[in-house]
């Protein structure tokens, strides 16, 4: 018998049993569909991670004033303002391993148009924390260091504030009250979506950092700064851009050997790339879990093909007695077996594919179906296939003819 004929009498014999057929199918759809809906919902979650690592810049590290201790009482990091604006220009100008340097501060604060308003995050800044940011423009300009000199009264908005405030309308060239200050809109920023923390990036308006000290904020530390971030020039540079930092700092505050820093120095890349990996791992997780009910599925048709056999003795004899050969009735069983696992798996794929736009849709969770998990998939059904149909089909074909016409 060829394999075209086998494969016909193995339809046969599986359309013959449709019940049975399509529980027996059951377990392999569940299986392959839950592989590709969780390995998308790990992709998916890989993918937003990527995209939030992408948005905050490259090749970070954040430097924030540290913990000192004054009369007996210990503040915690950022409660004294420690770093200067000298300290963010030194950074610029003489290490090595720095592409750019930009000090910020902050503090929420209403925004007012018209009769809208708006409370935001005032972001103080020097030029160069758009281009760490790699932070582009929708539309407009940035601020320059003559802004930053001057302490001009400019504003560039983030997307969320232009929209709550001027909807459709283009901001540039308005003026907007902040603290009852009036600044004129010079720019709109590029949407950035949420950050890790999940807070809204976009929800922000900055401002030459010198303006925010004098005019805003009420400092009575003019010439301190809240952080100073920080770009090394590429990857590889970032730890010895970190080293330098540490080192130009406690040199600058005479910072003695054995004396504790007065300042804190974050590695942002690192991490973020221990939660891109951790992420990872999920994925991987949720795969290998999902793959168990793949295995269910193929012990279910091994079962179901055991009980086939003993149903079809009689059958599998009288085949024998007019002429079929042990390979014949081997390659039919197999082939009834890995038609199971293939059909299986194929509506596995479609109800994966679908349940991942579902998962996507009502839980508001990116997802992302990948060609690789629907191929792996796939080939793993039919492996489940092979490998759980071979022993019935061997023990079929193995039948004593005699004893096979002899069965009731």
């Amino acid at each position: 018998m060829n394999l075209l004929a086998a494969a016909k009498v193995a339809y046969r014999s599986l359309r013959a049993n449709k019940m049975r057929s399509g529980l027996t199918m059951l377990g392999m759809i569940i299986g392959v569909a839950a592989v590709i809906a969780m390995v998308a919902v790990g992709a998916g979650a890989n993918e937003r991670i990527a995209a939030q690592i992408a948005s905050i810049g490259s090749n970070l590290i954040l430097v924030i004033p540290g913990s000192t201790t004054s009369g007996g009482l210990r503040s915690g990091f950022g409660g004294t303002p420690t770093l200067t604006m000298s300290d963010y220009k030194a950074i610029g100008r003489e290490l090595s391993a720095v592409r750019y340097a930009a000090a910020t501060t902050r503090s929420a604060a209403p925004v007012v148009y018209g009769n809208m308003n708006w409370s935001t995050i005032i972001q103080g800044a020097t030029p160069e924390y758009f281009a760490i940011r790699e932070w582009g423009l929708a539309e407009g300009r940035t601020f320059g260091p003559e802004d930053v000199d001057a302490s001009t009264k400019v504003a560039v908005l983030g997307q969320t504030v232009s929209r709550n405030l001027f909807g459709g309308e283009s901001p540039i060239g308005k003026i907007v009250r902040i603290k009852k200050v009036p600044f004129t809109v010079v720019g709109v920023l590029e949407s950035k979506g949420q950050s890790m923390q999940g807070q809204d990036q976009d929800d922000t308006v900055v401002v030459p950092i010198t303006t925010a000290q004098k005019k805003l904020f009420g400092t009575t530390h003019i010439g301190t700064v809240g952080a100073i971030l920080v770009q090394a020039t590429d990857a590889d540079s970032i730890q010895q851009a970190e080293t330098q930092t540490v080192e130009l700092i406690r040199q600058r505050h005479r910072i003695g050997r054995g004396q504790e820093d007065d300042f804190s120095v974050r590695n942002l890349s690192e991490m973020l790339s221990v939660a891109e990996a951790s992420t990872r791992v999920m994925s991987l997780l949720l795969g290998a879990i999902a793959s168990v009910s793949l295995l269910v599925g193929g012990i279910g048709i091994m079962n179901i093909m055991l009980v086939s056999v003993t149903e079809r003795t009689r059958e599998i004899g009288i085949r024998m007695a007019v002429g079929a050969r042990e390979k014949d009735i081997l390659l039919q069983f197999l082939i009834e077996a890995v038609v199971l696992a293939l059909t299986g798996g194929a509506i596995g794929i479609l109800t994966g594919v679908g349940g991942s736009k579902l998962i996507s849709y009502f839980a508001e969770w990116s997802t992302v179906v990948l060609p690789g998990a629907i191929a792996m998939a796939f080939g793993f059904s039919a492996a489940v296939g092979i490998f759980f149909g071979f022993y019935p089909a061997r023990k079929a074909s193995r039948l004593d003819p005699i004893e096979a016409l002899r069965y009731e």
